[in-house]
């Protein structure tokens, strides 16, 4: 009798990392035997489900107070979420439920449920929300780490929440709610994905038996595809970024020292500062914007560039640029921060500290005079990140199956 596992989300299609994430390992689940199903919130966006008549009613952040009132009940484990949930459960009879990215438009109240009926339950974990009432762990555009031992009140004190004082104190009630005795009497495995997380947790006092590491990996399709085109990529005269344009992605830094800098950058991706961004350096000719680019568009800038710059400066956790950009066979100029150090080692790229222009230019300089093996670079990714020992891992230590 084939295994059940449902995989939880709060949506359901490609809108960040924690949601491909989720769509890759469901596939991956699919095409190896095991009967897999999704629980997520009702958002137009989504794609076709199975029981996406039972997913919980949309809620919204915005729009006034009655949305935030609906929201904030969300948080609390309130309103349809539950039975919705609950219905799932009674239909699929999954093994074990996977949770993935949850709070807020979900709640921590599956893992409550799941855990009553006496299925396993798996956490991956893609932001420090846990340990962070905000999730990013960043106070004024700089790493904090006021609330990982239980000081829960500072993102009211500092209003961490967009500088909003209700929104943080959302942020308070739902860290008190659903602290960490609760999450961990209801979780059998804590999966981060880069061993930073890991210790992250363990520092916020997180039994560490129930941690495991567990990088992500890559989807057979764009392994197939890097995997190809490896072999017979032509690298050309750029270095790239490839990512949301967002502060906390120290793209500002990147492309205020691409400036000066005689190389061309490739820059794809969209996000809040990319009006901003683009108007700066319109006139600047080494620095190009293509926007937000579809998958075959990002594998042909990674396999293009002679170097990928990750600059962040908050705390990654498993990059899937740094991946797939090594998967590409691209070395990566990666910020020294969260889990980006234990993927680049000196044959496929250079740390530099964060929030450090001069070492950046340092970096970037270095690299682009170098000789890489991008063959050798990809090889040895393309094995790291496979899908095939991940599933083996999965299935074994992490379901249990």
């Amino acid at each position: 009798m084939a295994r059940r596992v449902l995989l939880v989300n709060k949506f359901y299609y490609p809108r960040g990392g924690d949601c491909i994430v989720t769509l890759n390992t469901e596939a991956l689940l699919r095409n190896n035997g095991v009967e897999a199903e999704v629980f997520a919130m009702k958002y137009p966006e989504n794609l076709t489900a199975r029981y996406q008549t039972l997913f919980a009613s949309e809620v919204s952040f915005g729009g006034g107070m009655g949305n935030m009132l609906r929201a904030m009940q969300r948080t609390m484990g309130i309103g349809d979420v539950r039975s919705c949930f609950e219905e799932v459960l009674e239909q699929f009879h999954p093994d074990v439920v996977h949770l993935h990215n949850i709070h807020s438009y979900l709640s921590p109240i599956v893992g409550r449920i799941a855990h009553e009926r006496g299925i396993r339950v798996v956490w991956t974990l893609h932001d420090y929300k846990l340990l962070c009432p905000r999730y990013d762990c960043l106070l004024d555009g700089k790493p904090c780490e006021r609330c990982f031992k239980g000081a829960k009140h500072n993102v009211l004190a500092h209003k961490c929440m967009k500088g909003s004082l209700p929104a943080s104190a959302v942020a308070w009630i739902e860290a008190l709610k659903w602290n960490r005795r609760q999450l961990e009497n209801n979780t059998d495995i804590f999966l981060c994905p880069s061993e930073f997380m890991a210790q992250k947790m363990r520092t916020g006092g997180f039994n560490p038996a129930k941690i495991k590491v567990l990088n992500n990996f890559l989807d057979p399709v764009k392994y197939e595809q890097y995997q190809a085109i490896g072999k017979t990529s032509q690298r050309e005269d750029y270095y790239c970024y490839v990512g949301r344009l967002s502060p906390e992605k120290g793209v500002t830094d990147l492309l205020e020292t691409a400036s000066r800098l005689p190389y061309r950058l490739v820059v794809a991706g969209g996000g809040p500062l990319e009006t901003e961004l683009r108007a700066k350096y319109a006139s600047c000719g080494d620095i190009e914007f293509l926007g937000m680019l579809d998958a075959a568009g990002v594998v042909k800038v990674l396999t293009g560039a002679k170097l990928c710059v990750i600059p962040s400066q908050w705390y990654e956790n498993n990059p899937l640029s740094v991946v797939e950009s090594l998967c590409a066979g691209t070395p990566v100029a990666g910020s020294d921060i969260g889990g980006i150090p234990e993927l680049i080692d000196s044959e496929n790229g250079v740390v530099f500290q964060p929030f450090d222009q001069e070492a950046m230019t340092a970096a970037i300089t270095t690299s682009m005079t170098r000789q890489w093996n991008h063959q050798e670079i990809a090889d040895r990714a393309l094995e790291r990140f496979a899908s095939k020992p991940h599933l083996q891992r999965l299935m074994l230590d992490i379901y249990g199956f």
